[in-house]
């Protein structure tokens, strides 16, 4: 069995977080909850005296975690980003997807698509 060493494949981040630095605490629950590790506490001193949070730009999923950990209203907003778009074949227009036109109803039906 030979050892075969795969390269590291950097995954596309799905999501994006905003903090707001005049809000945050510093007790980094949100550093400690995140599961993909994309939080850091700054070295510098926010005007409460304390080392806010702070997102490196990268790895996040949008999974919110952060968000819901926090204790300060409004200091964390998590961003979903969307994936990117594949077209669609004949095959999937056939099978069991629906084509959603840009008004959001579908050919041959007259109410909007369910959600």
């Amino acid at each position: 069995m030979s050892d075969v060493i795969k390269p590291a494949v950097k995954k596309q981040a799905r999501g994006s977080v905003l903090i707001d630095n005049e809000e945050c605490k510093g007790c980094g629950l949100c550093v400690e909850s995140c599961p993909p590790e994309c939080l850091e506490l700054l070295p510098e001193l926010n005007a409460y005296g304390v080392h806010p949070a702070h997102y490196t730009g990268e790895d996040c999923t949008g999974c919110g975690i952060c968000f819901y950990c926090c204790p300060e209203p409004g200091a964390i907003t998590v961003y979903r980003l969307s994936p990117p778009s594949v077209p669609l074949t004949q095959a999937d227009i056939r099978g069991s997807a629906k084509l959603v036109t840009t008004e959001g109803a579908v050919p041959g039906e007259s109410h909007a698509a369910a959600l």
